[in-house]
């Protein structure tokens, strides 16, 4: 059986590499939404580990929510973005933050 420490250490390589994506690569608006599902990920495999090795089932089932809401959101986020390509042609953040109402 694999301890829980490796599942943490796991978690904690992965929301590590998800914050380094978001501030290393401030231009893709692409990778800058890969990295924010990264980190969602990470976080849920934590409430996996626990969830597991405190036998509840409440951190299993609360995942399936985190992660319908992660599709829809996910979903949502490249609409805005195939709107905001087709308008600019470009998904260069710096070019996107002189956004007019």
């Amino acid at each position: 059986m694999i301890p829980l420490a490796h599942y943490l250490i796991l978690g904690a390589i992965l929301f590590s590499l998800s914050v380094v994506g978001i501030f290393l690569n401030r231009k893709n608006l692409v990778i800058l939404l890969m990295a924010i599902e990264l980190m969602l990920l990470a976080v849920n495999l934590n409430f996996i580990a626990f969830s597991h090795f405190l036998g509840d089932t409440a951190g299993q089932v609360f995942v399936f929510f985190i992660l319908t809401v992660a599709a829809a959101e996910s979903a949502i986020g490249l609409a805005i973005l195939v709107v905001v390509f087709r308008n600019r042609q470009t998904i260069n953040v710096d070019d996107l933050s002189s956004l007019k109402g």
